[in-house]
């Protein structure tokens, strides 16, 4: 009797991304695609319906990011196996995304074996992190001090995300479907717990701990 190939959502926001690691999986005899999607919320609710065995999610999306959609389909499903493939080589990121529930964590940098192998790490049950992320992670360990932005909840570090992105309070509001005197004062809580006076200062703490770059996508 032939194995049942695990079922497989893909989130990210350009089509031709997809396309490559589409290919990549359905090459595998184990693994089958059965949905994609190109932002949080449609990742949210395909997710739903679909009920894939494991998700791998983009993180810098239009609307949602990939934080806020990991936190709403574990809230919606707490077994959900997550893996997040990104550009985004800052540990701030991974340590955020396996906050809100991924059990994985690889840079689009990495080779596809590295993919591959997360994968079968995910669907068996334990934390996958790319080698490059592994590191950044060991350092700041040995180094004794923890990131700031690592005191933030996902919803904090999204809307955190949002800010960085020029994003108005009332834009927060309507994409999250929060009030906009919440997310006024989640941004007022992120500023105090960051030690900083204004979206100037957050920006150059950003900077910093590489949150952004010159924003790079992913």
């Amino acid at each position: 009797m032939a194995k049942s190939r695990a079922r497989v959502m893909l989130v990210d926001d350009h089509a031709i991304v997809r396309e490559g690691y589409r290919s990549l999986l359905q090459k595998q005899d184990h693994l089958q695609v059965v949905a994609e999607a190109g932002d949080g919320a449609d990742a949210y609710r395909l997710y739903k319906e679909a009920k894939p065995d494991l998700v791998i999610m983009d993180l810098s999306m239009p609307g949602i990011g990939g934080v806020e959609a990991i936190r709403r389909i574990r809230q919606w499903d707490g077994s959900a196996r997550i893996l997040v493939f990104t550009m985004h080589q800052s540990a701030a990121y991974a340590v955020q995304a396996i906050k809100a529930g991924a059990r994985g964590f690889v840079t689009k940098s990495s080779p596809p074996d590295i993919l591959l192998r997360a994968i079968g790490d995910v669907m068996a049950g334990r934390i996958a992190l790319s080698p490059d992320i592994d590191h950044e992670l060991a350092i700041n360990r040995l180094a004794g001090e923890p990131s700031a932005i690592d005191t933030l909840s996902p919803r904090e570090f999204e809307i955190l995300r949002m800010l960085l992105a020029e994003k108005s309070v009332e834009d927060i509001a309507e994409t999250l479907h929060i009030s906009v005197k919440t997310a006024a004062n989640t941004r007022y809580h992120i500023r105090a717990k960051l030690g900083v006076a204004s979206d100037i200062e957050l920006v150059r703490l950003a900077l910093r701990q590489r949150i952004i770059a010159a924003d790079i996508e992913g």
